[in-house]
């Protein structure tokens, strides 16, 4: 994990950022600021993530790939460029479709159970 020792501006490549494999077929990257956090996730194909809730808010980005996300009870495919917003609460989960997904998962506050 890159954190930031004081707030101050700068610039970080992704290729600089240390690799995290949380589980077969998973991989994170974290950057933690202040009071926010941005996570890279790499997906293998046909991944599940359960749904599940949390008081943080996010944003996800689609960076490669399609993915079948669940939004409370509807489903929705993302695709590359699409942008999702879950408030704090919200009931939400991904199913990774027939190829590489890379997701950019934006929280505010830090999620403090991703640093241990």
């Amino acid at each position: 994990m890159e954190a930031i020792k004081e707030l101050q501006p700068r610039h970080t490549d992704w290729s600089s950022v240390p690799v995290e494999q949380l589980e077969p077929g998973i991989k994170r990257q974290m950057i933690v600021g202040g009071s926010l956090m941005i996570c890279r996730l790499h997906f293998e194909p046909n991944i599940v993530t359960p749904a599940h809730d949390h008081p943080h808010e996010q944003m996800t980005l689609v960076e490669q790939g399609r993915v079948l996300f669940t939004i409370g009870d509807e489903q929705q495919i993302a695709r590359a460029g699409d942008v999702l917003h879950f408030p704090p609460g919200t009931w939400h989960g991904a199913t990774m479709l027939d190829e590489e997904v890379i997701l950019v998962d934006i929280f505010s506050p830090i999620r403090d159970d991703f640093l241990s």
